[in-house]
C-alpha cells in the first residue's frame, strides 16, 4: 500500500512524493513520481533515477527539471532514496560518503548494515513491484538512470537484469568502484573483506559477463572540472571494459562542467530523449 504525502501539478502532469512499509528494507520508504499527462489515459514507461551520495528521494524531482521533457515524451520518472532512514545502526550517520544517504544500492551482508541496508533488491523488486502494480506504468518498458553513486547504482542494476531495463544511462558514476576510496569505504563496510564479492557490484567488471548488450547503447556525461573525477570515477575504466566486451557506449565529456545539479540540468533532456528512443520504440 502507499501512502500519498505530496502531489503537485507539474508540466502537464503530476508530481508526487509516496511512502510505503518496505519489506525489503523493513522500515518506511520514500519515494518520488512524476506521471506525465499521457498517464491519464494508460500505462506509460517508467525511467528510475537513482541520486547519489546525501541525496533524497525529492532531490532530483526538484533539482534536475527533467519533468519537462518527461511530458513531452511521455515518460514516468521515478526516484527512491538514497538508503534506509532510522535503521538505527551505531554510526550510521557519522560519515556523509557512508551509512544514511550512501546506500550505495547494493544489499549488504555484514551485521549490523544486513538487516536493513537492502538497496539492491528495495530498488530492483520492491519498488519496481509497487510502481507497476499501483500506477499508470508499464513494467515491461522500464529504464534506469543516476548520477555518481547512483550512477554505479543504474550502471550496475541494468546490467545485472538487463530482462528488467531496457534503456540505461548515467552522469558522473562512480564507474570502477573497486578502484575508489568511496567504493572501498562502502563495500568493505557493507559486503565484508572478500573483493571477489565486490565484482558483483561493480560495472566495469560486470560488463564483460553481462548476458546481453545494451544494442543501443549506453549514454553517460561526465564533466572535467569535476572535482571527484581522477580519485573517484573512473569513466575511462568503463569506457575500456565496454569497448573489450562489445558494449555500445558513448561517452561524452564536458569542458567546465562539474559534479552538481547544474551540469545534469544542461544535459538532462539528452538522457529523456535517450530512454524514450529505446522504450517508446
Amino acid at each position: 500500500m502507499l501512502d500519498l504525502v505530496e502531489e503537485h501539478a507539474c508540466h502537464g502532469g503530476v508530481q508526487r512524493m509516496y511512502r510505503h512499509n518496505s519489506a525489503a528494507i523493513g522500515l518506511p520508504m520514500r519515494f518520488s513520481v512524476f506521471l506525465p499527462p499521457q498517464a491519464s489515459a494508460g500505462r506509460v514507461p517508467g525511467l528510475f533515477y537513482l541520486a547519489g551520495l546525501t541525496c533524497t528521494d525529492e532531490t532530483f524531482p526538484i533539482k534536475a527539471g527533467a519533468q519537462r521533457f518527461a511530458a513531452e515524451l511521455g515518460l514516468a520518472l521515478i526516484s527512491p532514496d538514497t538508503s534506509p532512514r532510522g535503521a538505527g545502526v551505531p554510526g550510521e550517520t557519522d560519515s556523509w560518503d557512508f551509512g544514511v544517504g550512501a546506500g550505495f544500492y547494493v544489499d549488504a551482508t555484514q551485521a549490523p548494515w544486513s538487516k536493513h541496508y537492502r538497496m539492491y533488491t528495495y530498488v530492483r523488486d520492491e519498488l519496481r513491484d509497487a510502481v507497476r502494480s499501483n500506477l499508470p506504468i508499464d513494467g515491461a518498458r522500464l529504464g534506469i538512470f543516476g548520477h555518481s553513486m547512483g550512477g554505479h547504482g543504474a550502471l550496475m542494476l541494468a546490467l545485472r537484469n538487463p530482462d528488467l531495463y531496457r534503456s540505461v544511462s548515467a552522469f558522473a558514476p562512480i564507474a570502477a568502484p573497486m578502484r575508489c576510496p568511496w567504493g572501498e569505504k562502502a563495500f568493505s563496510g557493507y559486503l565484508g573483506a572478500d573483493r571477489e564479492a565486490w565484482k558483483a557490484y561493480d560495472a566495469s567488471e560486470l560488463v564483460a559477463h553481462a548476458s546481453r548488450r545494451f544494442d543501443e547503447g549506453i549514454l553517460v556525461d561526465q564533466g572535467l572540472a569535476d572535482p571527484f573525477l581522477e580519485r573517484e570515477l573512473y569513466p575511462d575504466v568503463f569506457e575500456a571494459a565496454c569497448r573489450a566486451a562489445g558494449q555500445p557506449l558513448t561517452l561524452r565529456r564536458h569542458e567546465g562542467y562539474d559534479h552538481g545539479y547544474f551540469f545534469i540540468q544542461t544535459f538532462i533532456a539528452d538522457h529523456i530523449v535517450h530512454h524514450a528512443r529505446v522504450l517508446r520504440g
